[in-house]
């Protein structure tokens, strides 16, 4: 069987490209295609596989800078051949779910969601871009279009999986597709269970609005508790402003400095709604329980009062009151590793070669 796999834009190395490389390890021979790649900005990680790219790969400033072509992504991910392939897999947030096979070959699409830019937070989105007013008024036509593009594209996909109930739903509701739920992995070998914790929480990941590090700032400084935040982006001096001598910006950290971070802590806090969200996991993998707001993939991931603890609003109130309630003593070490190991590479590994030798 010959298998190939789709991916939007290989200009970075964050949670998509990890699934990739996963996959990747399962089938080594198979090529990547791609609208964009950066060797460097993704590591090297797929520097010895086959990678063809689209005809954007030659345009100026697409690299760095692809979300201003948003136009030309539909054609160029259709102008991909796919005649010599029995299977196709594309790991999808936008673009990637509308390439366009021959009738004998299969195409699974692994939905990481749909696109939100273009669905429900299109209004936002448009808000928020950081365009002139006049650039603005002109761009919800073109939104449109890519749309019901979007929406076309998504029934030339034969199967769908998907990362969570989350984004299951949302695949029911923009798409009217049915998908099955193939949960990221974790790997678990990186991270390691500590005898003793500090007198401190924690919280990692790129400093951007919606991920609300501010929330967790202001109630911290309230309850007067130590707190070490991990990562870097665009909201960092914003934060540092509103954050007391509590709080601790520790910057980007080494993979080691990361995972005694997580094992040394009392808790790690996820206030965002993330669609699926490994860092609850990479906390339950050393062993520490999570406080996470009710919403999205947390909600699936983690088990109250045995892996952690949720809080409903994504307030003040609501998120000082589940910290205050919070007690080390009534979680396990051994509970946490064994919830995350559920999601180990390995497992992942295991359903994904099930899946494909039963029914391919």
């Amino acid at each position: 069987m010959r298998i190939a796999f789709v991916h939007e834009y290989l200009n970075q190395f964050g949670g998509a490209e990890r699934l990739l490389q996963v996959l990747c390890s399962l089938f080594p021979d198979a090529p990547i295609y791609t609208l964009l790649y950066d060797e460097n900005a993704t590591g090297g990680v797929f520097k010895d596989r086959i990678i063809r790219t689209s005809f954007l790969q030659k345009v100026p400033f697409a690299k760095k800078h692809h979300r201003i072509f948003p136009l030309l992504m539909p054609l160029a991910i259709e102008l991909f051949d796919f005649s010599d392939f029995n299977l196709v897999i594309s790991i999808s947030a936008s673009f990637a779910k509308g390439i366009i096979t021959k009738p004998q070959t299969r195409h699974i699409c692994y939905c990481l969601t749909p696109p939100r830019f273009l669905w429900d937070e299109s209004q936002q989105f448009i808000k928020d871009i950081g365009y002139p007013e006049i650039i603005k008024k002109i761009i919800p036509p073109f939104a449109s279009y890519l749309r019901m593009w979007d929406r076309e594209a998504s029934f030339r996909v034969d199967e769908f999986w998907t990362i969570s109930n989350f984004i299951k739903e949302r695949i029911g509701k923009y798409y009217a597709k049915p998908s099955a739920v193939i949960y990221p992995p974790v790997n678990t070998s990186k991270f390691h269970i500590s005898s003793d914790t500090d007198d401190y929480f924690f919280m990692v990941g790129r400093l951007v609005s919606y991920k609300k590090f501010d929330l967790a700032i202001k109630v911290f400084n309230k309850l007067n508790l130590p707190l070490k935040i991990a990562g870097a982006g665009p909201e960092l001096k914003r934060l540092k402003r509103m954050a007391g001598p509590n709080t601790e910006f520790l910057g980007l950290v080494s993979d080691e400095k990361l995972a005694e971070l997580y094992s040394r802590a009392k808790a790690c806090i996820f206030p965002q709604e993330e669609d699926f969200g490994i860092v609850p996991l990479e906390s339950l993998a050393s062993g520490r329980p999570v406080i996470a707001y009710r919403g999205g993939g947390a909600a699936e991931t983690l088990t109250e009062n045995q892996t952690g603890l949720f809080f409903d609003k994504q307030t003040e109130e609501s998120l000082n009151e589940a910290v205050k309630n919070f007690k080390p003593e009534n979680f396990n070490r051994a509970v946490c590793r064994a919830r995350a190991e559920e999601f180990d590479i390995a497992v992942f590994k295991e359903k994904i070669q099930k899946l494909l030798v039963d029914n391919y």
